[in-house]
């Protein structure tokens, strides 16, 4: 038996067109924006069809989905601004890949932002908003192209 998750339940909220995150649909998956919005900018990746993990795509999947991630970093960092995209493939909590775009932006806590984002206040950081991050998702996918 397969493990749901909270990705599996995000992709058919995607493809069912409920899912508020989403950025744009790409070769390999869904674009979406993270929830909380820890950094401005932070996306997710998310594999469609999904997958246990990386090494559960071979061949020319496992090349679009890296390649993706890569297309998905440029038009973050285009659009924010950022001084640098952090990528991150765990599936620790989540035993499904995906992969978490992260922009790091100069204006980041000094003590906070050579650090993994991991280690962000997450309570406190801005939910995601349709009315606030429409905008920002409407950018990303301008860029994305």
């Amino acid at each position: 038996m397969t493990t749901r998750t909270v990705i599996h339940r995000q992709v058919e909220a995607a493809n069912a067109g409920t899912l508020a995150r989403v950025v744009a649909r790409l070769p390999s998956g869904w674009a979406v924006l993270g929830d909380p919005q820890i950094t401005r900018g932070y996306c997710l990746l998310l594999p469609d069809p999904v997958v246990a993990d990386l090494n559960a795509l071979a061949g020319e999947a496992r090349r679009q989905f890296l390649e993706d991630m890569a297309r998905l970093g440029d038009a973050v960092l285009a659009v924010t601004g950022a001084e640098r995209i952090n990528y991150e493939i765990l599936g620790n909590v989540e035993p499904a890949l995906h992969a978490h775009v992260i922009p790091r932006h100069a204006d980041e806590d000094p003590g906070l932002r050579v650090k993994p984002v991991w280690l962000h206040d997450w309570a406190s950081a801005p939910a995601f908003d349709t009315g606030v991050h429409a905008g920002l998702a409407a950018r990303i996918r301008a860029a994305l192209g």
